[in-house]
């Protein structure tokens, strides 16, 4: 299936020299027409060479910044090229690249600005027990704070069209960038809805991503952003 031209891929990674190449060639063989632009958020490792040599355009942070940091590189990105759509998505292979073209279609038929893919509707039983419960309080406190209710809030898997692209702006550089995604959906009134998507948790990919350790803290770093 060919996919929409001017799409962008976004991929936030750090030290993921071990599956990047194959995180791309997955999105390369499903999706067809499409950039890729890996955000090596200052790896020490090879994940810089691995993506450039797999295809895609990489952008390097000569530090480590953190997810929003990268997210937020590859949104400016986005800015300033002739993007019509972008979609961003997990390196760790948490994200089957088919589900890509899903998200986007209420983008490409004009029904959402942003979307986002949630892995509750057809992963529910895939997610382990203690991701469950950091999900829930996630989605709890996505609805207190920004009155937006979600069944996903920390899925990596979204889409977005043209205008949320031009006015979404992050400003976090950690975790909590998935829930101020949804700050800034409201805060620029842009049409919001969530497609299922496929969850596939690996031994590799439950070392990445949010640390259950984390939870509070992205809760203060969220009230944060709030009165910036």
């Amino acid at each position: 299936m060919m996919g929409p031209r001017k799409l962008l891929v976004i991929i936030p990674a750090f030290n993921e020299e071990k599956v990047i190449a194959d995180t791309i060639k997955g999105v390369i063989d499903n999706v067809k027409v499409v950039k890729i632009l890996v955000v090596n958020d200052g790896s020490n490792d090879k994940t810089g060479y691995e993506a450039k040599k797999a295809g895609a355009i990489v952008v390097s942070h000569p530090i480590n910044r953190g997810l929003g940091g990268a997210l937020g590189t590859g949104l400016y990105w986005a800015k300033e090229r002739d993007v019509d759509y972008a979609v961003t998505f997990d390196a760790d292979g948490q994200h089957d690249p088919i589900d890509i073209l899903k998200v986007l279609e209420p983008i490409i038929s004009r029904k959402a600005d942003a979307v986002i893919g949630t892995r509750t509707k057809l992963g529910w039983s895939e997610i382990p027990w203690d991701r469950k419960i950091v999900l829930t309080l996630s989605n709890w406190l996505t609805w207190w704070l920004f009155g937006i209710k979600t069944t996903d809030s920390t899925s990596g898997l979204r889409a977005f069209n043209r205008r949320a692209i031009e006015m979404i702006q992050i400003k976090t550089d950690q975790m909590e960038v998935s829930n101020e995604f949804f700050y800034e959906i409201k805060r620029c009134k842009l049409r919001l809805k969530e497609i299922p998507i496929k969850v596939m948790y690996t031994t590799y990919s439950r070392s990445k991503g949010q640390k259950n350790s984390n939870a509070f803290s992205v809760g203060v770093k969220l009230l944060l952003r709030l009165f910036r």
